[in-house]
């Protein structure tokens, strides 16, 4: 054993339970010291993922000081940042759990070359995925193009068993000096919506964890049939967690097996899409370009529209066609949306609107507190054609016939869309208060008109496809 501490940096990664860096750091006996940066990278965030960040770090801060380990605050890029404070405390190394977005791998490397050449340890961990993306392969040792044959992989090998909270944390005698959360103003761009959407959250692992429960005792049963139901409570709610490590892909992927093992009728369902989250990490791994440009190269002439005033009609919820706006207005009051109104709003923007991809990712990236940047690549380019899947352009859903199948009592639709209740409720009042001010929304206002008419936008899109194959 040695006196020199550890530091601990921690990013997407708050929990305590089920989490290798720590567990490993617990086990050398060394003091730690737990981090968090400020960094470009993370100042760059949208204005939900940063402020969302910061409410799990304030949650994550209190169960690390129940366990006698007060976080570290500090402000700059990572790299000086963590030289700095090895300086300050004498640390022997840096321990954090790996990222795989493109951003954060070129940072990590960054900072595991200048911390090494300092002399100073540096140590990557998993954590963030089941499986690390590399060790996933075809048989020709190639990364994997399809979900099927990856669901079929994946499913058939065996999980890491999620690791329970280290017994004993040691903290360093001296604790450096850090920032006031407060004092970054993570919550600034959110404005005025933070009020609105806060209540809609469950901020920390502890929450995570009740969540989990709550959805393995009332929801996972009949997850198959209600997870595509907008209008009822069918999903686990687990996105907004999952997104910050509030709790680990390996405690979710281990309750998934359980509840299969005893007869569950959902949980192979649910572990599907655990998996599904796992393949657009796999992919956006192997093809970094997945979140900035199309999948698929032979997209690049397709003749998708920029920014318009059709596409800011799409982003103010105010289409004109229901189900379009309740789920756009469902992720401005509640900071998320449910995934059968994500593929609506992103087949809207991109089929019946022509408009690129790369405008609704941003905006989504922007504007969901469980942003997740390889989900939300893989889902904006399978909604366009352009990404990884097997089913052709032409798959263009009708929001309205959506509507009739999984909303079939518009239940869902006047939840969010004021307009459409003589007495609307108060998450469709809310939707007002949540808005920029700059949009000069009026509750009292009639409903729009529709933006494009559907069988028109239906048909241009086809033309667009048949002229780009012809």
């Amino acid at each position: 054993m040695t006196e020199a501490p550890l530091i601990l940096w921690f990013r997407r990664d708050l929990r305590l339970d089920d989490h290798p860096m720590l567990t490993a750091a617990a086990a050398t006996g060394q003091p730690l010291i737990p981090v968090a940066i400020l960094d470009p990278e993370t100042e760059a965030l949208g204005a939900a993922p940063k402020w969302r960040w910061g409410l799990g770090l304030q949650a994550f801060a209190e169960a690390l000081a129940a366990r006698g380990l007060p976080l570290v605050l500090r402000r700059g890029p990572a790299a000086q940042v963590l030289l700095q404070l090895a300086a300050e405390t004498g640390a022997a190394a840096v321990h954090w759990s790996r990222l795989y977005d493109p951003a954060a791998r070129a940072r990590d490397s960054a900072v595991k070359a200048a911390l090494r050449a300092a002399g100073i340890g540096a140590e990557s961990h998993p954590g963030h995925l089941l499986h690390e993306p590399w060790t996933v392969q075809t048989g020709q040792g190639a990364y994997y193009r399809v979900y099927t044959p990856f669901w079929r992989a994946v499913s058939a090998r065996p999980a890491p068993d999620p690791l329970p909270p280290p017994a004993a944390l040691r903290p360093a005698g001296a604790v450096p000096a850090g920032d006031r959360l407060d004092d970054w103003r993570l919550d600034v761009a959110m404005n005025r919506g933070a009020a609105v959407v806060r209540p809609h959250l469950a901020v920390g692992e502890a929450a995570a964890q009740d969540r989990l429960a709550t959805f393995l005792t009332r929801g996972i049963e009949t997850y198959a049939e209600a997870r595509d139901r907008p209008d009822l409570p069918g999903t686990s709610r687990l996105s907004e967690n999952l997104a910050l490590g509030e709790i680990g892909p390996r405690r979710l992927w281990a309750a998934a097996q359980a509840a299969m093992l005893a007869g569950a009728r959902g949980a192979e369902t649910w572990a599907r899409e655990l998996v599904w989250r796992e393949f657009a990490w796999h992919l956006l791994y192997h093809t970094p370009h997945l979140a900035e440009r199309n999948w698929k190269a032979d997209w690049d002439g397709f003749p998708w529209a920029g920014d318009s005033d059709l596409a800011e009609r799409w982003r103010r919820g105010m289409t004109g066609v229901p189900f379009v706006d309740a789920a756009m207005r469902e992720m401005y009051v509640t900071g998320t949306m449910h995934n059968r109104g994500r593929m609506i709003v992103a087949s809207y923007l991109t089929k019946h609107l022509l408009t690129h991809w790369k405008i609704g990712l941003d905006w989504f990236a922007d504007c969901l507190v469980d942003w997740d940047p390889a989900s939300n690549a893989m889902g904006w380019q399978w909604a366009a054609g352009s990404g990884p899947d097997a089913a052709p352009y032409f798959r263009i859903f009708n929001p309205e016939t959506q509507a009739e199948k999984f909303d079939p009592e518009g239940r869902y639709r006047r939840r969010f869309v004021a307009e459409l209740s003589a007495r609307p409720g108060d998450l469709a009042r809310a939707f007002y208060d949540a808005v920029p001010r700059s949009w000069g929304l009026d509750p009292a206002a009639r409903y729009p008109r529709p933006a494009v008419d559907l069988a028109q936008g239906r048909a241009r899109a086809l033309a667009a496809w048949g002229a780009r194959n012809s």
